[in-house]
């Protein structure tokens, strides 16, 4: 299946490795560990929540599967850019990852083994597994969907595949499903004529507002099906203005952060703050140093670095909601692109399930942004260098 991934999307995975000290792994480790214990702190709770729609208020008791924490690396360590609830790649990194090892390991090169692969299937399945039982308490889902718009369309739909035979290999009938072919009666959510138990959630709707999605949306409103990352998971991780109280020590300190957690994430979390009009002289001036993000973005969309920044764009930055990041440049690998030496940027993704990061995968690009669309570029194994 990887060949044919390959062909069908040329740009999917990156023709290289990414080496990252162990210490670098480390940090982006301990930086997940610290966030999760911040976002259960009640007052970072009541902040993220207070601005969120009702729907993501209630909390079903999914933390959230397939979460993605991303970082530029620097020589000061890692800075962390943003956080997604609904990651993509975490299944097509694992086949990359091994297909890694094996090609190492076949020529002899000096290699550790990376045993965190060994059973990271089992482990991923468990993850969902997990999702159902906290909010059903026992059990396993009869039916499982995976559901994006026009899922035969995305540019990872060979991971909904893949995750679909994962959940069939452990006993879930499983499904890959357009919204629009959901549907809403009897109490319960029906795809191809079936109840669904559980939804895995690709859809960069967060709240599910789009009238595609109100089956769906009457599902999970009425706790009718268990749905990971849901819209609560949303508000609480991804909301981009969540990074500016991870950047604020005041806040932290006021809601019991531990001086730890604080020193830690002074150190990774670039300053943040929202745009708004009464500062937007002071933050064109400034606007160099700045990346901007719109709250609820995700793959990259409407953001801008802003030494790139045109009068228009800005004033569509300001007509909407955004947030103004300190500019973390990413780090940069020299690979061979045909026959040419080329620096493109990476960015370090650790996919993670609560406080434990379970693999770590490189996106290499040019461009602003990651993009799956460079030549050479895309997704990459991270082989993490061991202390000496």
């Amino acid at each position: 299946m990887m060949e044919n991934i390959a062909t069908t999307r040329p740009h999917l995975f990156a023709s290289t490795v990414v080496f990252i000290s162990y210490e670098m792994k480390q940090k982006i480790v301990a930086t997940v560990a610290a966030i999760q214990r911040v976002v259960a702190l009640t007052g970072y709770q009541a902040q993220a929540l207070h601005r969120a729609p009702p729907i993501a208020q209630q909390a079903f008791g999914p933390v959230g599967a397939c979460m993605g924490f991303d970082f530029h690396l620097g020589v000061a360590g890692p800075r962390l850019i943003e956080i997604n609830t609904n990651a993509g790649g975490a299944l097509l990194n694992v086949a990359l990852a091994r297909a890694q090892e094996q090609c190492c390991e076949a020529m002899d090169w000096t290699f550790v083994p990376n045993s965190e692969l060994e059973g990271l299937e089992e482990t991923l399945f468990e993850m969902f597994l997990k999702e159902w039982r906290t909010q059903r308490g026992n059990g396993r889902p009869g039916r499982l969907a995976i559901v994006d718009d026009e899922p035969a369309n995305q540019y990872l739909a060979p991971e909904f595949e893949l995750f679909r035979e994962l959940f069939e290999r452990h006993g879930v009938t499983s499904s890959i499903a357009d919204p629009l072919d959901l549907s809403w009666h009897d109490g319960k959510l029906w795809h191809a004529d079936a109840p669904v138990d559980m939804v895995y959630n690709r859809l960069t709707d967060f709240y599910l507002d789009d009238p595609r999605h109100q089956a769906l949306r009457h599902a999970y409103e009425a706790g009718a099906v268990v749905m990971t990352p849901d819209p609560h998971a949303h508000a609480l991780y991804a909301d981009k203005r969540n990074l500016i109280a991870l950047s604020r020590d005041d806040m932290l300190a006021a809601w019991g952060a531990s001086i730890d957690d604080r020193q830690l994430l002074k150190s990774v979390v670039p300053q943040t703050q929202l745009v708004t009009a009464d500062r937007a002289d002071e933050m064109w001036t400034q606007r160099r140093q700045l990346f901007f993000k719109p709250v609820a973005g995700h793959g990259a969309k409407a953001a801008y670095r802003g030494d790139k920044l045109t009068r228009r764009v800005w004033g569509e930055i300001l007509a909407g909601q955004f947030v103004a990041q300190a500019l973390v440049p990413p780090a940069e690998r020299l690979i061979e692109v045909d026959g040419e030496l080329t620096d493109l940027k990476f960015d370090i993704r650790a996919y993670t399930y609560g406080n434990r990061v379970q693999l770590l995968a490189a996106r290499i690009y040019s461009g602003q942004t990651t993009n799956f669309r460079t030549h050479g570029g895309g997704f990459a194994p991270v082989i993490v260098v061991p202390m000496l």
